[in-house]
């Protein structure tokens, strides 16, 4: 009962902190300076005219007054005349977290249909970084432990610290020159961005396969390499912990072989910190790398929130920051229930 009454509180709390953190973004969308009626200012005064009653003004009267009345009108055009509280009700219920508001870059697109063309290409990379992630730092954090302070030991931490040391954008900026063909010189063996090439024919699902997974080959081990290091060394020092534990060891004095004593006891509750990262490996499923998907020019989720961010299409940026914040609020709930599964003996009455 103690751990239904514990998630049923978990449950209940995403409503308030989901309403809590889409306020605060909301309100400062609406407070800082350089908002999109700004941006429609900005270029009506930077190409003389933004539209035709923008340029017949133009004629009747002095820039000034121009700019006062298109205000105006763009202000009533956005909704943003209304009062504070209902502009929040309208985007988040009437217009279903700003889903159905139109884009203010693309006025013929909802943010949902600009948002809809880029999740599969995002959950494309951030699927197969997850599953390759866990593939190779669950092992290998298993072997360190085993192998503590030997030669395969010594050697993998240079791996990981090399991995750990070097930035995703340097990774991927280095990778690209070495091996795209961006440098005269050297290898020019994969695209350099983008998702797929342009067949001629319609291409049979291997040669599809093998196309999709050449351009993916670079941006996932720059995906991967962001939380190498760290899931390697987190497997290794809990597996470590544990084997070091009083019921280990108690295992073994009572007839049970070490092997037993790891596999069929450490191992399971040395996943137990695992589990935290699968609320933040959930959200990069979706929500994609800006830094990753603008080096290599995938059409991503992350790249649109970036392009919306500095155009200032707010529609769009607010409904992916609703998407964003929901995925990572059920990824932190999946880790919960993770805990359960993983470890019965956690005692959530005090939570």
């Amino acid at each position: 009962m103690d751990r239904l009454a514990y998630l049923a509180r978990r449950v209940l709390l995403l409503v308030p902190t989901f309403i809590g953190i889409t306020i605060v973004c909301f309100c400062l969308t609406r407070f800082l300076p350089g908002g999109p009626v700004e941006m429609r200012l900005l270029k009506m005064r930077g190409m003389g005219g933004s539209g035709g009653e923008v340029t017949q003004a133009a004629a009747q009267g002095n820039g000034a007054s121009v700019s006062d009345k298109y205000r105006k009108e763009l202000e009533e055009q956005y909704g943003f005349d209304m009062p504070l509280h209902v502009q929040y009700w309208n985007w988040l219920v009437v217009n279903r977290m700003g889903l159905k508001l139109p884009s203010y870059d693309y006025p013929n697109k909802t943010a949902w249909q600009l948002i809809k063309t880029r999740i599969p290409v995002s959950i494309w990379f951030g699927l197969t970084s997850f599953i390759l992630t866990y593939m190779v730092c669950i092992p290998l954090g298993i072997a360190k432990a085993l192998r503590h302070r030997q030669a395969f030991d010594a050697f993998s931490s240079v791996v990981v610290f090399v991995s750990y040391a070097i930035p995703n954008f340097a990774l991927g900026m280095a990778l690209k020159m070495m091996l795209c063909g961006t440098v005269d010189g050297l290898w020019d063996a994969f695209p350099i961005g983008g998702i797929s090439s342009k067949f001629v024919v319609e291409p049979t699902f291997w040669q599809w396969f093998a196309d999709r997974a050449w351009h993916m080959f670079l941006p996932i081990v720059c995906y991967v390499s962001s939380g190498f290091a760290m899931l390697t060394l987190l497997m290794k020092n809990s597996l470590l912990d544990q084997i070091s534990a009083d019921y280990v060891r108690t295992v073994v004095a009572k007839g049970g072989t070490r092997r037993r004593a790891i596999w069929c006891h450490a191992f399971r509750n040395a996943l137990v910190p695992i589990a935290t990262g699968i609320g933040p490996m959930i959200t990069l499923l979706f929500a994609g790398s800006i830094i990753i998907e603008t080096i290599f020019e995938i059409p991503g989720m992350g790249r649109l929130s970036w392009d919306a961010l500095i155009g200032r299409d707010y529609s769009v940026f607010l409904a992916l920051l609703a998407l964003t914040a929901s995925f990572q609020l059920v990824g932190n709930l999946i880790s919960d229930v993770l805990y359960m599964i993983i470890d019965p003996r956690i005692d959530f009455s005090r939570k």
